[in-house]
Formats: structure tokens, C-alpha cells, sequence
């Protein structure tokens, strides 16, 4: 049975998904290689998520120390941090 919840939806969710038996339903094969594609796909989707929020992460930190060491360019009487 397929449950919907708020949550992410995560690879091993769609592969551990089961259906009901129905009479002239579909290849359960052809299903079940459907959603190991699907699953492949979100889990390749979710490593490069997170491989991008860890250079934005890193990209805000240079910028930071960038401003924190350019700060006296823009304001002469600004204190200095280091």
C-alpha cells in the first residue's frame, strides 16, 4: 500500500513501495523497474543537492571573510577584524 505523507520523499521510499494485487493490473516487473529508475534518479538528485548546498556554504564563508577584510575600503572608521 502507497502512503503519502508530508515528508521528503526519499529513494528508499520508492523502492520499498508496495502495491496492491489487482486482477489485469500492471507487470509488476515493469513497475518495479520504474521506480528503481525513479529511485536512481532521486537519489543522484539529492547527492547533488546536497554537493550544492555545501559550495554555497563554503562560497558564503569567502565571501565573508572577503567583507570582513575589505570593510575599512568601503568605511575608513570602521574597526578592524581579524
Amino acid at each position: 500500500m502507497i502512503r503519502v505523507t508530508a515528508r521528503r520523499l526519499l529513494p528508499y521510499h520508492v523502492r520499498s513501495a508496495v502495491f496492491d494485487r489487482r486482477w489485469r493490473g500492471l507487470d509488476p516487473g515493469q513497475v518495479r523497474d520504474h521506480l528503481d529508475r525513479v529511485a536512481d534518479e532521486l537519489d543522484r538528485l539529492s547527492r547533488e543537492l546536497t554537493t550544492a548546498r555545501s559550495e554555497t556554504e563554503r562560497a558564503r564563508q569567502v565571501l565573508r571573510r572577503w567583507q570582513s577584510r575589505h570593510r575599512r575600503c568601503r568605511d575608513p572608521d570602521a574597526p578592524e577584524h581579524r
